[in-house]
């Protein structure tokens, strides 16, 4: 898949409410979820989250801080409400590295800590 064409579908997807593939999350994110949790309490990570991309689908997952796993829409609207007025920004930044990480056959794959701003 092209990066451009990536990025176009993860921009539907992730900024413009566009649905989501839950086959491709059950074929390509489901079977990570034990390692993403594992991954998430190792590195001390307020949540986590994974995108993949194939053909015209995109889907997602997020763990929240009680490792509850957040798929697809309900995943999207969760991290909407986390990072609430710099998501659009941080989508923005992000995009294009997870389309390089797709287009290079690989998952999108993030660890989220969570600082005080005090």
């Amino acid at each position: 898949m092209r990066k451009k064409a990536i990025e176009k579908n993860l921009r539907k997807a992730l900024l413009e409410n566009g649905p989501f593939a839950r086959a491709l999350f059950e074929y390509e994110l489901e079977e990570h979820i034990e390692e993403y949790i594992q991954s998430k309490r190792a590195d001390g990570d307020a949540y986590f989250f994974a995108v993949t991309a194939h053909t015209d689908d995109v889907a997602m997952l997020l763990i929240d801080e009680q490792d509850t796993v957040h798929v697809n829409e309900a995943a999207r609207t969760l991290l909407i409400r986390l990072w609430q007025k710099a998501y659009k920004k941080n989508l923005h930044l992000l995009i294009p590295d997870m389309a390089r990480e797709l287009d290079a056959g690989r998952l999108y794959v993030a660890g989220v800590k969570v600082s005080d701003s005090t």
